[in-house]
């Protein structure tokens, strides 16, 4: 069963880096058509929301893009570069002359034409990417990225922050949500199919080091007056968690 809750959105500041979201799509000064919605699915970790959103761009013949993707991407290439999150000056450069692809048909992350898509799911870089996330200089430049890859709409993106920096104007605003247990269980199952030896302790001490950055930082969340559809999926299977999501989108014209 879809159980939604419509919900009001929580305030926390927004970074000054850039205005909410941004700046409007526009193409030669005017606004762009949208062939479809924007549906923005936020969600802690391991709640199904990259799994639920690239099945629900797939039953809706969308894009999917996943944001976290790409600043795991730059992680993955400031690791490989010994680059820091404090070294700005690297940072800047990195990003200049690396190119960050998703291939949301095949469901693969490329990096400088490299299929990195199992790199960037490891512990490590999971661990390391929020404090890439963390500068502004990073969120900055893959928001714009995010934003031109979405303007056209027909997209269901998927992230942190995706509908309160990202797509502050997405029709269809989605929060993922799942207990702690259910949580543990669904990330060690995912890591240790792809090989990752992992302890189930190991697993919740990262979500909950996760979850708690996420409550600390300074920057992104939503207006106050944006109201976001929470869809508890602690006893929902997959197939119900995109069922729930498509008949929303379906109820908003998609």
């Amino acid at each position: 069963m879809c159980r939604a809750n419509p919900r009001p959105a929580r305030r926390r500041p927004v970074s000054p880096t850039y205005p909410r979201g941004g700046p409007p799509a526009q193409s030669r000064g005017r606004p762009v058509k949208r062939r479809g919605l924007i549906i923005a699915i936020d969600g802690t970790i391991g709640s199904g929301k990259t799994t639920t959103a690239r099945r629900v761009a797939e039953r809706l013949g969308y894009r999917h893009l996943d944001t976290g993707a790409m600043y795991r991407a730059v992680a993955l290439a400031a690791t490989r570069r010994g680059v820091e999150p404090e070294d700005e000056d690297a940072l800047e450069d990195l990003l200049a002359t690396s190119t960050i692809d998703l291939d949301s048909g095949l469901g693969r992350v490329l990096l400088d034409g490299q299929d990195i898509s199992e790199a960037i799911r490891q512990p490590d870089i999971t661990r390391r990417a929020g404090a890439y996330a963390n500068v502004p200089l990073v969120r900055h430049f893959l928001v714009a990225q995010q934003q031109r890859l979405g303007q056209e709409g027909s997209v269901v993106a998927e992230g942190r922050d995706i509908a309160s920096v990202v797509f502050p104007a997405a029709e269809l605003k989605i929060a993922l949500v799942a207990d702690l247990d259910e949580r543990t269980r669904r990330r060690h199952r995912e890591l240790t199919t792809k090989g990752v030896c992992i302890t189930l302790e190991q697993v919740r001490s990262d979500i909950q080091t996760r979850d708690r950055e996420d409550a600390e930082r300074d920057y992104g969340g939503t207006s106050a007056t944006d109201e976001i559809v929470e869809i508890d999926t602690t006893r929902m299977n997959l197939a119900d968690q995109v069922d729930c999501v498509v008949a929303l989108a379906r109820q908003r014209g998609a």
